[in-house]
Protein backbone atom coordinates (compact mmCIF):
# COMPACT_ATOMS: atom_id res chain seq x y z
CA UNK A 1 0.00 0.00 0.00
CA UNK A 2 2.80 2.40 0.95
CA UNK A 3 4.73 1.65 -2.25
CA UNK A 4 1.64 2.32 -4.37
CA UNK A 5 1.18 5.73 -2.77
CA UNK A 6 4.88 6.63 -2.99
CA UNK A 7 5.19 7.21 -6.74
CA UNK A 8 6.63 10.09 -8.76
CA UNK A 9 3.34 12.01 -8.79
CA UNK A 10 3.09 11.88 -5.00
CA UNK A 11 6.73 12.92 -4.69
CA UNK A 12 6.21 15.91 -6.97
CA UNK A 13 3.08 16.89 -5.04
CA UNK A 14 5.01 16.74 -1.74
CA UNK A 15 7.83 18.87 -3.18
CA UNK A 16 5.29 21.41 -4.46
CA UNK A 17 3.61 21.54 -1.03
CA UNK A 18 6.98 22.08 0.67
CA UNK A 19 7.91 24.88 -1.73
CA UNK A 20 4.55 26.60 -1.29
CA UNK A 21 4.68 26.21 2.50
CA UNK A 22 8.23 27.56 2.61
CA UNK A 23 7.28 30.55 0.45
CA UNK A 24 4.27 31.40 2.61
CA UNK A 25 6.26 30.99 5.85
CA UNK A 26 9.13 33.19 4.63
CA UNK A 27 6.75 35.86 3.28
CA UNK A 28 4.91 35.86 6.61
CA UNK A 29 8.23 36.26 8.42
CA UNK A 30 9.17 39.23 6.21
CA UNK A 31 5.75 40.82 6.64
CA UNK A 32 5.96 40.55 10.43
CA UNK A 33 9.47 41.98 10.40
CA UNK A 34 8.41 44.94 8.24
CA UNK A 35 5.36 45.48 10.50
CA UNK A 36 7.62 45.71 13.57
CA UNK A 37 9.93 48.13 11.75
CA UNK A 38 6.96 50.29 10.74
CA UNK A 39 5.72 50.39 14.31
CA UNK A 40 9.14 51.65 15.42
CA UNK A 41 9.02 54.28 12.64
CA UNK A 42 5.66 55.52 13.90
CA UNK A 43 7.07 55.72 17.42
CA UNK A 44 10.02 57.76 16.12
CA UNK A 45 7.62 59.95 14.18
CA UNK A 46 5.61 60.67 17.33
CA UNK A 47 8.77 61.34 19.36
CA UNK A 48 10.00 63.68 16.63
CA UNK A 49 6.75 65.59 16.84
CA UNK A 50 7.12 65.79 20.59
CA UNK A 51 10.65 67.18 20.17
CA UNK A 52 9.41 69.86 17.79
CA UNK A 53 6.85 70.96 20.39
CA UNK A 54 9.53 71.16 23.09
CA UNK A 55 10.78 74.78 22.85
CA UNK A 56 13.83 73.93 24.97
CA UNK A 57 15.29 71.95 22.09
CA UNK A 58 17.41 74.06 19.74
CA UNK A 59 18.37 71.48 17.10
CA UNK A 60 15.30 70.41 15.13
CA UNK A 61 17.09 68.98 12.08
CA UNK A 62 16.73 65.33 13.09
CA UNK A 63 13.05 65.60 14.15
CA UNK A 64 12.21 67.30 10.84
CA UNK A 65 13.88 64.50 8.89
CA UNK A 66 11.96 61.88 10.84
CA UNK A 67 8.59 63.59 10.37
CA UNK A 68 9.12 63.65 6.60
CA UNK A 69 8.64 59.88 6.26
CA UNK A 70 6.21 59.35 3.40
CA UNK A 71 5.35 55.66 3.38
CA UNK A 72 3.21 54.99 6.49
CA UNK A 73 -0.28 56.58 6.61
CA UNK A 74 -1.03 58.17 10.01
CA UNK A 75 -4.09 59.92 11.45
CA UNK A 76 -3.83 61.82 14.74
CA UNK A 77 -6.95 62.25 16.90
CA UNK A 78 -7.79 63.92 20.19
CA UNK A 79 -8.93 62.03 23.24
CA UNK A 80 -12.48 62.73 22.03
CA UNK A 81 -11.69 60.99 18.73
CA UNK A 82 -11.66 64.20 16.68
CA UNK A 83 -9.22 64.20 13.76
CA UNK A 84 -6.40 66.70 14.18
CA UNK A 85 -3.99 65.89 11.35
CA UNK A 86 -3.05 63.20 8.87
CA UNK A 87 -0.09 62.29 6.68
CA UNK A 88 0.61 60.01 3.73
CA UNK A 89 -3.02 59.65 2.64
CA UNK A 90 -4.36 60.02 -0.89
CA UNK A 91 -4.65 63.79 -1.26
CA UNK A 92 -7.12 63.51 -4.16
CA UNK A 93 -9.48 61.33 -2.14
CA UNK A 94 -9.14 63.60 0.86
CA UNK A 95 -10.07 66.58 -1.36
CA UNK A 96 -13.13 64.74 -2.70
CA UNK A 97 -14.21 63.48 0.72
CA UNK A 98 -15.72 66.75 1.91
CA UNK A 99 -19.52 67.08 1.82
CA UNK A 100 -20.92 69.24 -0.98
CA UNK A 101 -21.20 72.87 0.04
CA UNK A 102 -19.05 72.45 3.16
CA UNK A 103 -17.12 75.67 3.74
CA UNK A 104 -15.82 74.95 7.23
CA UNK A 105 -13.73 71.97 6.10
CA UNK A 106 -13.87 70.05 9.38
CA UNK A 107 -11.79 66.86 9.20
CA UNK A 108 -14.45 64.89 11.06
CA UNK A 109 -16.89 65.60 8.23
CA UNK A 110 -14.59 64.09 5.62
CA UNK A 111 -15.94 60.68 4.64
CA UNK A 112 -12.60 59.42 3.32
CA UNK A 113 -10.72 60.37 6.48
CA UNK A 114 -13.37 58.77 8.68
CA UNK A 115 -13.30 55.55 6.63
CA UNK A 116 -9.51 55.34 6.85
CA UNK A 117 -9.66 56.03 10.58
CA UNK A 118 -12.19 53.24 11.07
CA UNK A 119 -9.96 50.88 9.09
CA UNK A 120 -6.88 51.79 11.16
CA UNK A 121 -8.86 51.42 14.37
CA UNK A 122 -10.12 47.97 13.38
CA UNK A 123 -6.54 46.84 12.72
CA UNK A 124 -5.64 47.93 16.28
CA UNK A 125 -2.53 49.80 15.13
CA UNK A 126 -2.26 52.90 17.32
CA UNK A 127 -0.22 54.81 19.92
CA UNK A 128 -1.28 57.07 22.74
CA UNK A 129 0.68 60.29 23.19
CA UNK A 130 0.63 62.65 26.17
CA UNK A 131 1.43 66.30 25.52
CA UNK A 132 4.61 67.15 27.48
CA UNK A 133 3.33 70.71 27.95
CA UNK A 134 -0.15 69.68 29.03
CA UNK A 135 -0.47 66.26 30.69
CA UNK A 136 -4.26 66.39 30.43
CA UNK A 137 -4.04 66.32 26.64
CA UNK A 138 -3.93 62.72 25.43
CA UNK A 139 -3.86 62.24 21.70
CA UNK A 140 -3.95 58.96 19.81
CA UNK A 141 -2.15 58.16 16.58
CA UNK A 142 -3.65 55.54 14.29
CA UNK A 143 -1.60 54.20 11.41
CA UNK A 144 -1.96 51.71 8.57
CA UNK A 145 0.28 49.42 6.61
CA UNK A 146 2.68 50.84 4.06
CA UNK A 147 2.53 49.93 0.40
CA UNK A 148 5.64 47.76 0.77
CA UNK A 149 4.06 45.74 3.58
CA UNK A 150 0.89 45.17 1.55
CA UNK A 151 2.92 43.99 -1.44
CA UNK A 152 4.85 41.55 0.75
CA UNK A 153 1.59 40.15 2.17
CA UNK A 154 0.01 39.71 -1.27
CA UNK A 155 3.17 38.44 -2.96
CA UNK A 156 2.64 34.75 -1.97
CA UNK A 157 -0.89 34.78 -3.41
CA UNK A 158 0.31 36.26 -6.69
CA UNK A 159 3.20 33.81 -6.78
CA UNK A 160 0.91 30.85 -6.08
CA UNK A 161 -1.46 31.96 -8.84
CA UNK A 162 1.38 32.23 -11.36
CA UNK A 163 2.91 28.91 -10.31
CA UNK A 164 -0.49 27.22 -10.37
CA UNK A 165 -1.22 28.62 -13.83
CA UNK A 166 2.19 27.44 -15.04
CA UNK A 167 1.64 23.96 -13.59
CA UNK A 168 -1.83 23.77 -15.16
CA UNK A 169 -0.52 24.77 -18.60
CA UNK A 170 2.38 22.31 -18.26
CA UNK A 171 0.08 19.45 -17.28
CA UNK A 172 -2.28 20.22 -20.15
CA UNK A 173 0.64 20.34 -22.59
CA UNK A 174 1.98 17.00 -21.30
CA UNK A 175 -1.46 15.39 -21.50
CA UNK A 176 -1.98 16.71 -25.03
CA UNK A 177 1.44 15.45 -26.09
CA UNK A 178 0.78 12.08 -24.44
CA UNK A 179 -2.60 11.72 -26.11
CA UNK A 180 -1.14 12.71 -29.45
CA UNK A 181 1.61 10.12 -29.08
CA UNK A 182 -0.90 7.52 -27.93
CA UNK A 183 -3.19 8.27 -30.85
CA UNK A 184 -0.25 7.98 -33.23
CA UNK A 185 0.72 4.61 -31.77
CA UNK A 186 -2.83 3.24 -32.02
CA UNK A 187 -3.25 4.58 -35.54
CA UNK A 188 0.09 3.10 -36.58
CA UNK A 189 -0.79 -0.29 -35.09
CA UNK A 190 -4.17 -0.25 -36.82
CA UNK A 191 -2.70 0.61 -40.21
CA UNK A 192 0.03 -1.98 -39.84
CA UNK A 193 -2.59 -4.59 -38.95
CA UNK A 194 -4.61 -3.66 -42.02
CA UNK A 195 -1.47 -3.86 -44.15
CA UNK A 196 -0.53 -7.28 -42.78
CA UNK A 197 -4.07 -8.59 -43.34
CA UNK A 198 -4.24 -7.25 -46.89
CA UNK A 199 -1.97 -9.81 -48.55
CA UNK A 200 -3.46 -13.03 -47.10
CA UNK A 201 -7.02 -11.72 -47.55
CA UNK A 202 -6.35 -11.00 -51.21
CA UNK A 203 -4.90 -14.47 -51.59
CA UNK A 204 -7.92 -16.03 -49.89
CA UNK A 205 -10.26 -14.13 -52.21
CA UNK A 206 -8.42 -15.67 -55.16
CA UNK A 207 -8.75 -19.16 -53.69
CA UNK A 208 -12.48 -18.57 -53.10
CA UNK A 209 -12.92 -17.76 -56.80
CA UNK A 210 -11.15 -21.01 -57.68
CA UNK A 211 -13.41 -22.92 -55.27
CA UNK A 212 -16.46 -21.37 -56.90
CA UNK A 213 -15.36 -22.67 -60.27
CA UNK A 214 -14.61 -26.19 -59.01
CA UNK A 215 -17.15 -26.58 -56.20
CA UNK A 216 -19.64 -23.85 -57.02
CA UNK A 217 -22.66 -25.69 -55.62
CA UNK A 218 -21.15 -26.61 -52.26
CA UNK A 219 -22.45 -24.71 -49.25
CA UNK A 220 -19.05 -24.51 -47.60
CA UNK A 221 -17.81 -22.33 -50.50
CA UNK A 222 -20.33 -19.61 -49.67
CA UNK A 223 -19.52 -19.86 -45.97
CA UNK A 224 -15.83 -19.45 -46.72
CA UNK A 225 -16.67 -16.46 -48.92
CA UNK A 226 -18.60 -14.86 -46.06
CA UNK A 227 -15.67 -15.28 -43.70
CA UNK A 228 -13.23 -13.89 -46.26
CA UNK A 229 -15.52 -10.89 -46.83
CA UNK A 230 -15.59 -10.47 -43.09
CA UNK A 231 -11.80 -10.40 -42.97
CA UNK A 232 -11.80 -7.82 -45.76
CA UNK A 233 -14.25 -5.70 -43.73
CA UNK A 234 -12.06 -5.94 -40.63
CA UNK A 235 -9.01 -4.96 -42.66
CA UNK A 236 -10.90 -2.02 -44.12
CA UNK A 237 -11.93 -0.88 -40.64
CA UNK A 238 -8.39 -0.94 -39.31
CA UNK A 239 -7.16 0.86 -42.41
CA UNK A 240 -9.52 3.78 -41.74
CA UNK A 241 -8.23 4.30 -38.17
CA UNK A 242 -6.01 7.36 -37.98
CA UNK A 243 -7.18 8.85 -41.29
CA UNK A 244 -10.07 11.16 -42.06
CA UNK A 245 -12.99 8.91 -43.10
CA UNK A 246 -15.37 9.78 -45.89
CA UNK A 247 -18.77 10.37 -44.33
CA UNK A 248 -21.82 9.32 -46.30
CA UNK A 249 -25.48 10.01 -45.67
CA UNK A 250 -27.04 6.69 -44.73
CA UNK A 251 -30.26 5.33 -43.25
CA UNK A 252 -29.25 4.65 -39.66
CA UNK A 253 -32.13 2.23 -39.13
CA UNK A 254 -30.94 -0.07 -41.93
CA UNK A 255 -27.33 0.14 -40.73
CA UNK A 256 -28.27 -0.86 -37.19
CA UNK A 257 -30.64 -3.62 -38.36
CA UNK A 258 -27.93 -5.21 -40.50
CA UNK A 259 -25.51 -5.36 -37.56
CA UNK A 260 -28.20 -6.69 -35.21
CA UNK A 261 -28.97 -9.45 -37.72
CA UNK A 262 -25.28 -10.30 -37.96
CA UNK A 263 -24.86 -10.53 -34.18
CA UNK A 264 -28.17 -12.35 -33.69
CA UNK A 265 -27.00 -15.25 -35.86
CA UNK A 266 -23.94 -15.66 -33.66
CA UNK A 267 -25.76 -15.35 -30.33
CA UNK A 268 -27.45 -18.10 -28.38
CA UNK A 269 -31.18 -18.67 -28.66
CA UNK A 270 -31.60 -17.44 -25.09
CA UNK A 271 -30.90 -13.82 -26.12
CA UNK A 272 -33.72 -11.78 -27.62
CA UNK A 273 -33.14 -8.68 -29.81
CA UNK A 274 -35.58 -5.79 -30.11
CA UNK A 275 -35.17 -2.79 -32.42
CA UNK A 276 -37.47 0.19 -32.03
CA UNK A 277 -37.21 3.13 -34.44
CA UNK A 278 -39.44 6.19 -34.33
CA UNK A 279 -39.20 6.32 -38.13
CA UNK A 280 -38.02 3.86 -40.75
CA UNK A 281 -35.86 6.40 -42.56
CA UNK A 282 -33.59 8.25 -40.13
CA UNK A 283 -30.58 9.62 -41.95
CA UNK A 284 -27.19 10.90 -40.78
CA UNK A 285 -23.70 11.24 -42.18
CA UNK A 286 -21.52 8.31 -41.13
CA UNK A 287 -18.61 6.15 -42.22
CA UNK A 288 -20.46 2.83 -42.69
CA UNK A 289 -17.54 0.46 -41.88
CA UNK A 290 -16.56 2.37 -38.74
CA UNK A 291 -20.13 2.95 -37.58
CA UNK A 292 -20.92 -0.76 -38.03
CA UNK A 293 -17.84 -1.53 -35.95
CA UNK A 294 -19.18 0.59 -33.09
CA UNK A 295 -22.61 -1.05 -33.15
CA UNK A 296 -21.01 -4.47 -33.29
CA UNK A 297 -18.78 -3.68 -30.30
CA UNK A 298 -21.74 -2.47 -28.24
CA UNK A 299 -23.82 -5.52 -29.10
CA UNK A 300 -20.97 -7.92 -28.31
CA UNK A 301 -20.31 -6.17 -25.00
CA UNK A 302 -24.01 -6.54 -24.20
CA UNK A 303 -23.83 -10.27 -24.97
CA UNK A 304 -20.78 -10.68 -22.73
CA UNK A 305 -22.47 -8.73 -19.91
CA UNK A 306 -25.55 -11.00 -20.06
CA UNK A 307 -23.46 -14.18 -20.27
CA UNK A 308 -25.63 -15.67 -23.03
CA UNK A 309 -29.04 -14.99 -21.49
CA UNK A 310 -31.18 -11.84 -21.56
CA UNK A 311 -32.58 -9.12 -23.80
CA UNK A 312 -30.92 -6.47 -25.96
CA UNK A 313 -33.00 -3.47 -27.00
CA UNK A 314 -31.91 -0.85 -29.54
CA UNK A 315 -33.91 2.38 -29.62
CA UNK A 316 -33.36 4.86 -32.49
CA UNK A 317 -34.89 8.33 -32.22
CA UNK A 318 -34.68 11.43 -34.37
CA UNK A 319 -34.65 15.13 -33.40
CA UNK A 320 -34.21 18.27 -35.45
CA UNK A 321 -30.43 18.30 -34.94
CA UNK A 322 -29.44 14.85 -33.69
CA UNK A 323 -29.90 11.13 -34.12
CA UNK A 324 -29.92 9.21 -30.83
CA UNK A 325 -29.22 5.48 -30.58
CA UNK A 326 -29.62 3.71 -27.22
CA UNK A 327 -28.27 0.16 -26.84
CA UNK A 328 -29.65 -1.41 -23.65
CA UNK A 329 -29.00 -4.83 -22.15
CA UNK A 330 -30.18 -6.76 -19.11
CA UNK A 331 -26.68 -7.76 -18.03
CA UNK A 332 -24.75 -7.41 -14.80
CA UNK A 333 -24.25 -3.64 -15.14
CA UNK A 334 -21.26 -1.41 -14.35
CA UNK A 335 -20.26 -0.32 -10.86
CA UNK A 336 -20.03 3.41 -10.11
CA UNK A 337 -16.28 3.27 -9.57
CA UNK A 338 -15.81 1.84 -13.08
CA UNK A 339 -18.13 4.21 -14.95
CA UNK A 340 -15.30 6.66 -15.55
CA UNK A 341 -12.94 3.92 -16.76
CA UNK A 342 -15.02 2.02 -19.32
CA UNK A 343 -13.71 4.07 -22.26
CA UNK A 344 -10.07 4.06 -21.19
CA UNK A 345 -7.70 1.89 -23.28
CA UNK A 346 -6.81 -1.33 -21.51
CA UNK A 347 -9.72 -1.33 -19.06
CA UNK A 348 -11.74 -4.54 -19.07
CA UNK A 349 -13.61 -6.71 -16.59
CA UNK A 350 -13.32 -9.78 -18.82
CA UNK A 351 -10.81 -12.53 -18.30
CA UNK A 352 -9.80 -12.20 -21.94
CA UNK A 353 -9.34 -9.23 -24.21
CA UNK A 354 -7.26 -6.07 -24.30
CA UNK A 355 -10.03 -3.62 -23.38
CA UNK A 356 -9.84 -1.66 -26.64
CA UNK A 357 -13.36 -2.12 -28.05
CA UNK A 358 -15.13 0.66 -26.16
CA UNK A 359 -12.09 2.95 -26.37
CA UNK A 360 -11.95 2.64 -30.16
CA UNK A 361 -15.73 2.95 -30.39
CA UNK A 362 -15.71 6.23 -28.47
CA UNK A 363 -12.87 7.56 -30.58
CA UNK A 364 -14.74 6.66 -33.77
CA UNK A 365 -17.92 8.42 -32.67
CA UNK A 366 -16.35 11.42 -30.89
CA UNK A 367 -13.48 12.23 -33.24
CA UNK A 368 -14.46 10.89 -36.66
CA UNK A 369 -18.22 11.51 -36.50
CA UNK A 370 -18.13 14.58 -34.20
CA UNK A 371 -20.76 12.92 -32.03
CA UNK A 372 -20.76 11.41 -28.54
CA UNK A 373 -20.69 7.93 -27.05
CA UNK A 374 -21.59 7.79 -23.35
CA UNK A 375 -23.01 5.54 -20.68
CA UNK A 376 -26.57 6.81 -20.30
CA UNK A 377 -27.38 4.62 -17.31
CA UNK A 378 -26.12 1.51 -15.55
CA UNK A 379 -27.30 -0.42 -12.50
CA UNK A 380 -25.66 -3.46 -11.01
CA UNK A 381 -27.75 -6.55 -11.66
CA UNK A 382 -30.14 -4.69 -13.99
CA UNK A 383 -28.15 -3.69 -17.05
CA UNK A 384 -26.50 -0.88 -18.95
CA UNK A 385 -27.59 1.62 -21.59
CA UNK A 386 -25.00 3.03 -23.99
CA UNK A 387 -26.02 6.14 -25.94
CA UNK A 388 -24.73 7.28 -29.34
CA UNK A 389 -25.49 10.84 -30.43
CA UNK A 390 -24.86 11.77 -34.07
CA UNK A 391 -25.22 15.29 -35.39
CA UNK A 392 -27.40 15.62 -38.46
Amino acid sequence: MFRQLLNWRTLLALIAILIVSGTIAYSTYLANKIARDERRKVELWIEAGRSLLNTASNDVTLPLLVTRQNDIPIIATTEKDSIMEWVNLDSAKVANGWPAGDTTRKPNDNTYLRSRLDAFRSSKLSFEWINPLDSTQRNRYYYGESRLLKEVRYYPLIQLFIVGLFIFITIQAIRTSYRSTQNGVWAGMAKETAHQLGTPVSSLEGWVEILKETHGREDFVYEIEKDVNRLRLVSDRFGKIGSTPQLEEKNIVLQVESMVDYVRKRASGKVSFDIHAHEQNIRARISPPLFDWVIENLLKNALDAMEGRGRIKVDISDTTKEVIIDVADTGKGISRRNLGKVFKPGFTTKKRGWGLGLSLSKRIIDQYHRGALTVKNSELGKGTIFRIVLKK
